[in-house]
């Protein structure tokens, strides 16, 4: 490794000549460890008078030490990374009713964004289900239907058809249901010709709440011992009845984001008495549901039966079999049967109509096991229609387009690899690093040329602007969620499908499977879709490891770009890649490593990087030099990174709810979705950012819960974006927070320069060398490998 010109090799910016410090070499030990995500406030608990047993006991754990997957807490199984990372936790319940932060993902005692309002990706979805009955048609004149939820049974097989019937329009969900209707989902447009293009002027705000709902909702909370503040987020998550639901069932109330059971349970024995228990029905079916819901901020889909029990016991629950033939029974969760078939006695046994111990495991030892999953019906129903959108796609293109003069005009044999590949198939898998993305563009720009409606989405505006860049068109480039909401892209047909012929989705790892499921949906029959990511990047926010699952299933063709990222800094990150942390060759100092003692020298080296250093050595701003570490909390977590960057690079009072004009922050209009941006002033309506040139306005009500200063990001947070310049902050207390997906990700956010301000030793090493991802349990692989696609390439 270099140093910066004029300094002793290893520092950077300081007066204190020291030796330079390569990586380390593998071999240290040291557990994986979560990125943890960032929290607003906190909110009193349930009156501890009430029975609540120590509310706050688990939220004084340490940010960086994850729970274990019995409480839904651990790092997210595909990548080390909280799931939910890049949006922002909701408020925690705490003992003492005081504005501390909540817990991170990667500790016991986090939940998604609070955000009442659906996201985008849900309410698309949504949206899309009108259309169902009209899409199928047309999929039955082309192919013969494919059968999905075949590894249904019992009364999870009736409630997957009852909902069908009710997203087909042959019964009314009251028929099924008696919960209240969810608002109406926007409607997708359906125009004649396709629609302009419009920029989105503000932030989504949250769905209006009468007055008398918020009310009754507080006063039940009131006489729970819970707090008043709870109130707005209770109507968000159970609607407009949600005092009723709360005072016939008060664990209903772990459905509001940042109540753990203990809380709940103190709530419910205030309202009811001696009237409740551990066992009570009420209580069990709603631990099942939380133990899904924290699962799938880890990126679960689904989780084994036998986790899920475990965590019942963990939960005080007397007899777990019994609490998850209830659950299935009540609708709480669906099961489903991995692995093979079972015989109609074990079925009953997996669906706990018969002794509730689950397989019958000696039945025939030579056939192969049959893995019980459960899950919930959200995730269930996006990953088969997922499933069943990309059979679709492969069997309804047309395969015979010659596109080889194209091909022979490509810049390079990758890229023209990519471009008969896609002639061929209406599926593509296509992975490679940040220089593979040339290949994606030439696509485009390619398919252009033949006349053909193409078109690139990635995950983040900087994305857009690089692909944008890479094809020499701004109009072949949208981000994703613009897409999908409309306020990017070509627009719809008149069967109120995208007006495209190829997408190519870029950043493909950071595709969740909701989010998924929509885009694939909106999809015409006879449209080419091409999935171009890095496989070693930190996987999605959401729940679901779409791309992954997608190469693994070898549903479709794969093309595996021959094109290396150059310089020292693409040699480092492919060395990560396979697992080798070597020293690389950096005459211009593009890699520089600052050792340090500790927290407080980590921070303080830290602020001098992005400050002197680096502008000084490579001309670089300080406003385009990322910091990124491992987690929100501690002494050199993002909070503190961000509160010592402030005050050396824009100081102020915050008179903005925290903010001063000149900040730089990051919105998060939605969870999973993380938008750099720069304040430039408040008023009645809100905060007014400036976010990549496109002016945004965040409610008052919203500023608090989704917006942060963004001088210092996590990984997941920084995943589809590069920089100038990055640093990247490793002080000692982050070793157990080090995944090989996380380094990988992390050092490769800088384009012409990264600093590493490192602090944990061996534990670099150790974890590039033997901490790979962690796998997540989803179903969509299996799902695609058992639907009939012929054409699919093995």
């Amino acid at each position: 490794m270099t140093a910066h010109p004029g300094e002793t090799p290893g520092t950077v910016g300081t007066d204190t000549p020291q030796d330079a410090v390569s990586p380390p070499e593998a071999g240290a030990e040291g557990p994986a460890h979560a990125d943890a995500p960032e929290a607003p406030g906190a909110a009193e608990p349930p009156g501890r008078a009430a029975g609540a047993g120590e509310p706050a006991a688990e939220a004084a754990a340490s940010e960086d030490h994850p729970g274990d997957v019995s409480d839904a807490e651990d790092g997210a199984p595909g990548d080390g990374d909280a799931a939910s990372d890049t949006g922002e936790a909701p408020a925690e319940v705490s003992a003492e009713g005081s504005d501390a932060d909540a817990e991170s993902a990667g500790s016991p005692d986090s939940e998604a964004a609070p955000a009442p309002e659906l996201s985008e990706a849900q309410a698309e979805l949504a949206a899309q289900r009108e259309l169902r009955e009209r899409i199928e048609q047309r999929k039955a004149a082309k192919v013969a239907p494919i059968a999905a939820g075949t590894g249904l049974s019992g009364k999870a097989a009736d409630l997957l058809a009852a909902v069908r019937a009710v997203e087909s329009g042959e019964k009314a969900g009251s028929q099924f249901f008696d919960s209240p209707a969810p608002a109406p989902a926007p409607q997708r447009p359906a125009p004649a010709a396709a629609q302009p293009r419009r920029s989105p002027a503000a932030a989504p705000t949250p769905r209006a709440t009468s007055p008398e709902a918020l009310e009754a909702v507080r006063s039940v909370l009131v006489e729970g011992g819970a707090p008043e503040a709870l109130a707005r987020a209770a109507v968000g998550a159970l609607g407009e009845q949600a005092a009723e639901l709360l005072r016939t069932d008060p664990w209903q109330l772990l459905g509001v984001p940042g109540v753990r059971p203990e809380q709940a349970d103190g709530f419910a024995r205030a309202l009811l008495g001696a009237d409740c228990g551990p066992d009570d029905g009420r209580r069990t079916a709603a631990l099942v549901g939380w133990v899904l819901e924290r699962a799938a901020l880890q990126g679960h889909t689904a989780l084994d039966a036998d986790t899920v029990r475990a965590a019942l016991a963990e939960r005080a629950v007397g007899d777990p079999d019994a609490a998850v033939r209830d659950a299935v029974e009540e609708g709480v969760a669906l099961i489903f049967q991995e692995g093979g078939d079972l015989e109609p006695d074990e079925t009953e046994a997996a669906d706990g109509e018969a002794d509730g111990a689950g397989l019958a495991e000696d039945a025939d030892p030579d056939r192969e096991p049959v893995q019980v999953l459960l899950g919930l019906d959200r995730y269930a129903l996006a990953e088969e229609s997922l499933a069943d959108g990309l059979a679709r796609l492969v069997n309804a293109c047309e395969k015979a387009a010659d596109w080889s003069e194209a091909a022979a005009s490509a810049p390079g044999p990758s890229a023209a690899e990519l471009i008969r590949t896609a002639a061929a198939a209406g599926l593509v898998a296509h992975s490679g690093g940040e220089a593979a993305r040339a290949e994606p563009a030439a696509l485009i720009a390619a398919a252009r040329g033949l006349g053909l409606r193409a078109l690139g989405a990635t995950h983040s505006e900087d994305g857009r602007r690089r692909l944008a860049a890479a094809t020499g068109d701004p109009d072949t480039a949208v981000t994703l969620a613009g897409l999908l909401s409309g306020a990017q892209g070509p627009g719809r047909d008149e069967d109120g499908a995208l007006a495209l012929d190829l997408l190519v989705v870029l950043d493909a790892p950071q595709l969740d499977v909701e989010s998924a499921a929509v885009l694939v949906e909106a999809l015409a029959d006879g449209a080419r879709l091409v999935l171009s990511g890095d496989p070693g990047v930190l996987g999605s926010a959401g729940a679901g490891r779409v791309f992954a699952d997608v190469l693994a299933s070898h549903a479709c063709p794969q093309v595996v770009s021959r094109t290396p990222d150059p310089g020292p800094i693409g040699e480092l990150v492919s060395g990560i890649g396979i697992g080798e942390l070597h020293q690389v060759d950096a005459p211009g100092k593009e890699v520089v490593i600052v050792p340090v003692r500790d927290a407080g020298e980590a921070v303080h080296r830290t602020v001098q990087l992005v400050a002197d250093s680096v502008p000084r050595a490579f001309s670089i701003p300080a406003g385009e030099t990322q910091v990124i570490t491992v987690g929100h909390g501690g002494a050199a977590g993002t909070r503190a990174l961000n509160e010592a960057l402030k005050q050396r690079l824009n100081p102020g009072p915050g008179r903005f709810g925290g903010f001063d004009p000149g900040d730089r922050v990051v919105h998060v209009p939605a969870p999973g979705r993380t938008v750099p941006g720069v304040v430039r002033s408040a008023d009645a309506e809100g905060l007014r950012l400036d976010c990549g040139g496109v002016p945004v306005v965040v409610p008052q009500e919203r500023v608090e819960s989704s917006v942060r200063h963004g001088w210092a990001l996590s990984a997941h947070q920084a995943a589809g974006m590069r920089w100038p310049a990055a640093v990247v902050v490793l002080p000692g207390d982050a070793a157990q927070g080090l995944s090989r997906p996380w380094v990988y990700t992390a050092f490769g956010r800088g384009e012409r320069h990264l600093s590493v301000v490192h602090g944990v030793d061996q534990a670099l090493a150790h974890a590039v060398a033997r901490v790979p991802a962690q796998e997540r349990t989803t179903r969509l692989r299996s799902l695609l490998e058992a639907l009939p696609t012929p054409d699919a390439a093995s």
